[in-house]
């Protein structure tokens, strides 16, 4: 029975973008990528749980097969650009208290709320 996922817009782009390349349906391409990744993380090259341990900071990637290291880098680049609990918190805080969060191209702290010029 067929059923419904829904994935990102970042992800659906590139799904779309290669769907057309390999002349693909959306589902026919997700379906394929699907099969490959279980097939990697089948095979000898790949252990799911050695990847899981270096992205958690438990193994070094010195350690890791190179298709290992090509998930890593896809997988921790991923994460890097999703803020963490944490890290919302740390903002949130700091937007609260009138305080910067984040720096501009030219290196200036920016606020939530710029103070308007006189």
């Amino acid at each position: 029975m067929a059923q419904s996922v829904k994935l990102g817009d970042d992800v659906m782009k590139i799904v779309r973008r290669e769907s057309e390349l390999q002349s693909r349906s959306v589902a026919g391409q997700i379906t394929y990528w699907l099969r490959i990744g279980r097939a990697i993380e089948r095979s000898g090259n790949f252990d799911h749980a050695r990847l899981s341990a270096a992205l958690a900071g438990e193994l070094e990637t010195r350690h890791l097969s190179e298709e290992e290291k090509d998930v890593w880098l896809d997988t921790f680049v991923e994460k890097m650009g999703q803020p963490s609990a944490g890290e919302e918190a740390f903002f949130a805080n700091r937007r609260r208290l009138g305080m910067g969060v984040g720096l501009d191209e030219s290196g200036k702290l920016v606020y939530e709320n710029e103070p308007e010029a006189a």
